[in-house]
């Protein structure tokens, strides 16, 4: 499974609920059972699901009274599911920006940081196959929890978001999506344009010009 978040419908079911558990510890079989409420069988019904999912791992074995029992945790992809307050910060951010920086200034900032994360985290060589780059900064856009689909319509290219990534700050400050511009158009070596849906359930749209 790949790790994303997880809606709050998750976390309210049994797997979720075991998830949550185990966030920073671990539990047994029969621990988790009785936190649960629910018979060790069942328990263990879960955990299967969970482990085939990559979320959960067995971790030792501790000794009991009778028999040894396998210890269970998360692991490190599982953390990703867990809501992150980075939608809060960002929105603070821009809204301290503005305050103090003139809009161009802000702008530059902005795209700054799309180049930066371009050349940091999503660098590597370049390739002259446009289909390999535009696979590319549909990956870096799933990196930075987003979606979107390779459209081709009119003889024009287009990156568009199922979901947007920035979505909790481009709402209130659409010049969010001039970072993501920039970081697009830095992987895929073109001009990009942004003809972003920022309405109530916002979804990227990018142009590739050229392409």
């Amino acid at each position: 499974m790949k790790a994303t978040k997880l809606d709050e419908r998750f976390f309210e079911s049994t797997r979720g609920r075991i998830v949550t558990l185990l966030r920073g510890t671990t539990h047994t079989v029969e621990e988790l059972a009785v936190k649960l409420e629910l018979t060790d069988n069942a328990v263990r019904a879960h955990l299967a699901t969970l482990e085939r999912d990559g979320l959960v791992r067995q971790s030792g074995v501790r000794r009991g009274l009778r028999k040894p029992h396998y210890v269970y945790t998360l692991t490190p992809e599982a953390e990703q599911l867990f809501p992150k307050a980075y939608d809060l910060l960002l929105d603070q951010l821009i809204t301290v920006l503005k305050g103090r920086l003139a809009p161009g200034e802000i702008e530059g900032a902005l795209r700054e940081v799309g180049r930066r994360l371009a050349a940091t985290r999503f660098s590597g060589l370049q390739s002259d196959d446009l289909e390999e780059r535009l696979q590319k900064a549909l990956k870096a856009i799933e990196a930075l929890g987003g979606s979107a689909q390779i459209e081709k319509r009119d003889g024009k290219v287009f990156l568009r978001g199922r979901s947007c990534p920035l979505a909790a700050a481009v709402t209130a400050h659409p010049e969010v999506c001039q970072l993501a511009e920039t970081l697009i158009a830095n992987i895929v070596g073109a001009q990009v344009q942004e003809q972003c849906d920022r309405s109530e359930q916002p979804q990227c749209c990018f142009e590739i010009d050229g392409a």
